[in-house]
């Protein structure tokens, strides 16, 4: 079975399961992650378990799994005084990893998904580079994913338009399909849902929609804010829409502290509120694991029986 597209699903009437985080479960399974690297230590080393933690999301009922891939760019290898020019060997490295997996488990119809994040960092849009610098980078980065094979390109995490709109002009350059994913602030009482720049989510929709991308996501903050984005998004776009909220909080060290409280059964009853909300596209964002994807696929399934 070859995997088929993420809209294609959702116009089948299908709710599309993504994976959980993976900087979050190597740090659980032992392999100590530190910033700026994060999740990409994963790749450098201990590939292997990169490959199982893919695998154990599969068998928990993924529908996509998303490449360790999130802090392999050329800008981030020099920050850790490593060579860039590795940049396209470990993207190519995190796309093969996650086939691997694919192959393994015989979960033919999972969708790779090549994750391309902020150049900087996700929570402080006033780092972003000029929309030159960010194009070249971007696109970059699409160019590895999409010649190493992967099915798409998950655009996340990111905190202001300007970036968003350049990395999925960068996916249209190189012919690859694409979501995109915004984080949003804090809700304010009253006030619609924004992303960390200060700009609303509308404002968002309006300027990426003209790229037609695959889905449009809200990730990577509290899953009431996920909430409210689903609300405010079913009212702004016909495109497909969802979001993979986080459990925890940022760490300068490791780059995130997962919440111990809040296990799959607890997640899932907070995504329930995203599919009330017309979401179609559901799963975990940071401090999320594969017993949070496995929960979130029995919800699902207990909805659609």
């Amino acid at each position: 079975m070859l995997p088929r597209r993420i809209r294609d699903r959702v116009a089948q009437g299908e709710i599309v399961l993504l994976d959980a985080a993976m900087g979050s479960d190597l740090d659980r399974r032992g392999l100590a992650t530190t910033l700026p690297l994060w999740s990409a230590l994963g790749l450098i080393e201990r590939p292997d378990l990169v490959r199982e933690i893919h695998a154990d999301n599969l068998r928990a009922g993924a529908d996509v799994i998303i490449t360790d891939t999130f802090r392999t760019t050329g800008r981030t290898l020099t920050i850790a005084r490593l060579d860039p020019a590795e940049a396209r060997r470990l993207d190519t490295l995190a796309v093969e990893l996650a086939i691997q997996a694919r192959e393994l488990t015989g979960v033919a119809s999972a969708l790779v998904a090549g994750s391309i994040a902020p150049l900087e960092d996700c929570y402080s849009p006033d780092l972003s580079p000029d929309p030159d610098t960010a194009r070249r980078e971007h696109l970059a980065q699409a160019a590895n994913l999409a010649d190493a094979g992967a099915d798409l390109l998950m655009i996340e995490t990111m905190p202001l338009i300007r970036e968003s709109v350049v990395a999925l002009d960068a996916a249209r350059s190189v012919g690859m399909p694409a979501t995109i994913g915004f984080v949003c602030a804090p809700l304010e009482p009253g006030q619609p849902v924004r992303l960390l720049s200060g700009e609303t989510l509308a404002s968002a929709v309006a300027a990426v929609s003209p790229f037609s991308p695959e889905a449009i996501l809200v990730n990577c903050c509290a899953a009431p804010i996920v909430e409210a984005a689903m609300r405010e998004l079913a009212d702004l776009t016909d495109l497909p829409y969802g979001g993979y909220a986080n459990s925890g909080i940022v760490d300068d060290a490791v780059g995130w502290l997962p919440d111990p409280d809040v296990d799959g059964d607890r997640f899932a009853r907070a995504a329930a509120a995203w599919l009330d909300a017309g979401a179609t596209i559901i799963g975990g964002c940071c401090g999320t694991h594969p017993a949070h994807t496995a929960a979130l696929r029995a919800m699902i399934d207990r909805r659609t029986a």
